[in-house]
């Protein structure tokens, strides 16, 4: 399964990255899972991701919640609540 991912304003700076592709063998069923993914990086992934911090995510560039499901190819999305131009 593969998952197009964006970060924008400070998750990106903390992440180094505005995009990638995730692959994972196993498939991620929801936004959730996937930030569960990614928090498992540790670091600064754990960091920017935490479930302590309020962070806006959308899926296929709709605003979401965590139990939003997802398909191979789809796009996820983390910002914090309020983002700068």
């Amino acid at each position: 399964m593969k998952i197009n991912l964006r970060f924008f304003a400070s998750v990106r700076e903390l992440v180094g990255t505005a995009q990638e592709v995730l692959e994972v063998a196993e498939p991620l069923l929801t936004v959730g899972q996937v930030r569960q993914c990614l928090i498992a990086r540790g670091g600064n992934w754990e960091y920017a991701l935490a479930q302590a911090r309020s962070l806006r995510m959308a899926h296929n560039q709709v605003m979401c919640g965590a139990d939003s499901v997802i398909a191979d190819g789809d796009e996820v999305a983390f910002f914090p609540p309020v983002t700068g131009g």
